[in-house]
């Protein structure tokens, strides 16, 4: 039986609504987002036309325009009372969605229910092009890496497993043989990722300095480092902005963020200290030489694995559930994450090892009264059971 995320049911609802619609799916490279669709197509049994980008050199306005003709003469061949139109990795295509906009208004003006399912692995592009263009026209679901529920429903990953390989599907039967695993890390997925999802698609002017950013971040992950000394780390390193920009682009491309630190005000500016997150350990532990068995011995190494685990769950969630991630440092009192959703604050630390004490906790309750503080734990919630609730439930 072949496995089946959570969304498919949402699309499958949304795709049998009478009227025409625009659904977008987002999410890094290599999630499952051409699977799932394909799923929904299969299922549904409409006629339909899936068509992707990025397997056509040079696609353009033109190809677009083409895939989009092709439809409308399927469905009115078909006779059908709908016709689906899916396109991957629509941000290849330059002025994407001035193209959508136009051929999309063409059809509502002459009532053709082409319902169409854009696909794409750069939210940044992508969310700039609906903001700009489609505005009012378009429904959006993010997909996340693949969750420690989803990984042992599917693949029957132990918690061990997933802290250390994280959730990429795809990488999930090479986990026997850890070199080739992080071969296929490495270049299918982290260099993909950089090459494609952003340097082929974004104005990057120092592209070795990003992809130095992103080993440092993964070599620092869980850890708060100022964007000073993060030059004092790099060569070339141009200046803190350029930085914060390129952290920025390693963020929506699913694969490094740069948790901001929580000060309670409404309004806050942007931290010069942020606190590195992976959002996928297969990204932190690809990069090492050592092996899982060798990890697993050392405590305090071991407990650094699972506080990028939870804080990647934490990530990974915060975009489809509403939330905000942060972290909190006062002083030499520090709390690992912090949750905000509507007026709601809740602190979490993590504990792995056989010590305990979060002394952190007390001194956050202290200065800003928050509504939950958490110990994820042996002494509070097992990092096993914290792994498969969904963060919302927390609120």
């Amino acid at each position: 039986m072949t496995f089946e995320r959570p969304y498919i049911q949402q699309l499958i609802s949304r795709m049998n609504e009478p009227r025409g619609f625009i659904q977008v799916l987002m999410g890094p490279r290599q999630v499952g987002k051409s699977t799932l669709t394909g799923q929904v197509l299969a299922k549904l049994n409409a006629p339909h036309l899936f068509v992707s980008a990025d397997a056509v050199a040079n696609a353009g306005e033109v190809w677009l325009e083409q895939q989009w003709e092709s439809a409308r003469l399927q469905w009115k061949a078909s006779e059908a009372n709908a016709f689906i139109l899916a396109i991957d990795e629509i941000q290849k295509i330059d002025n994407w969605s001035e193209v959508v906009k136009k051929l999309w208004d063409e059809d509502t003006r002459t009532n053709q229910n082409i319902k169409v399912i854009l696909l794409g692995s750069s939210r940044l592009l992508l969310q700039q092009g609906l903001t700009e263009s489609l505005a009012g026209r378009f429904e959006t679901t993010y997909l996340g890496h693949w969750s420690f529920l989803e990984m042992e429903q599917a693949f029957g990953v132990t918690a061990e497993q997933y802290v250390w390989f994280g959730g990429y599907p795809g990488a999930a039967s090479l986990m026997s043989d850890e070199d080739r695993w992080k071969k296929y890390v490495n270049d299918a997925l982290i260099e993909t990722s950089i090459s494609k999802d952003i340097l082929m698609l974004t104005r990057v002017d120092k592209p070795a300095l990003l992809r130095k950013l992103f080993e440092l971040g993964c070599l620092y992950s869980g850890q708060v480092l100022s964007y000073t000394k993060i030059v004092g780390q790099l060569q070339d390193a141009g200046n803190t902005t350029t930085l914060a920009h390129y952290l920025q682009l390693l963020d929506t491309a699913g694969l490094l963020a740069g948790i901001e630190k929580y000060t309670g005000e409404q309004l806050r500016q942007r931290s010069s200290s942020p606190k590195f997150q992976v959002h996928n350990t297969a990204l932190l532990t690809a990069q090492q030489g050592a092996a899982l068995k060798e990890v697993r011995l050392k405590p305090d190494v071991w407990g650094r694995w699972v506080e990028a685990a939870i804080g990647a769950h934490l990530v990974n969630h915060q975009l489809s559930e509403g939330y905000t991630v942060h972290y909190w440092r006062h002083r030499n009192d520090e709390i690992d994450f912090v949750l905000e959703k509507k007026g709601k604050v809740i602190g979490l630390e993590v504990k792995s090892g056989a010590t305990q004490k979060a002394p952190g906790m007390e001194a956050f309750k202290k200065q800003h009264e928050p509504d939950k503080v958490l110990l994820v734990g042996n002494s509070g919630i097992p990092w096993q059971e914290f792994l498969k609730i969904s963060p919302t439930q927390l609120f």
